[in-house]
């Protein structure tokens, strides 16, 4: 199972609709703390909408509490300072790929202790960064692209008609 990790995230919308995909991918949520909000905040349930009780969802106290509870996981660190993209790494099927807070991202402290899993999703011109909730689909759907989408539907159906 893949993981997706959020890092003090601050708004309650972004977590909300990340929570949704994960459910949609069967990937765990783990969200280390302080957050910006309280886990039963409406504007986080609202944007999960009826999924929020489907998630697989850990929290830690801190960076250090998730780092002692998953010994040894492979943790991919999606940041703008990055210096390659995230599509030119191998993601294992049970990765952890953590994002950091809108405001501020991943501590430099932390990128430079693991450089060499750092990676960024390319943008033109001086952009700050994209939508955490965004960033999270594009890098968690490239880990499941490569994975073979395992346990995915990958064929949808029609309501009302039949596909030819």
């Amino acid at each position: 199972m893949l993981n997706i990790v959020l890092l003090e995230p601050e708004m309650p919308a972004n977590t909300g609709n990340i929570g949704r995909t994960c459910v949609a991918t069967n990937t765990r949520l783990h969200l280390i703390e302080p957050l910006g909000f309280q886990i039963n905040d409406k504007m986080l349930k609202r944007a999960g909408l009826d999924y929020w009780d489907k998630l697989d969802v850990m929290v830690y106290d801190n960076y250090e509490d998730f780092l002692e509870k998953n010994p040894g996981a492979k943790v991919y660190m999606a940041t703008t300072k990055a210096l390659k993209a995230y599509t030119h790494v191998n993601y294992e099927p049970d990765c952890y790929i953590m994002f950091g807070k809108e405001s501020a991202g991943i501590p430099e402290n932390i990128l430079l202790e693991n450089q060499e899993r750092c990676v960024r999703i390319p943008m033109v011109g001086d952009i700050r960064s994209l939508n955490l909730s965004n960033s999270v689909a594009i890098v968690l759907y490239e880990a499941l692209r490569q994975n073979n989408f395992e346990d995915m539907n990958l064929q949808g159906h029609l309501t009302r008609y039949e596909w030819k």
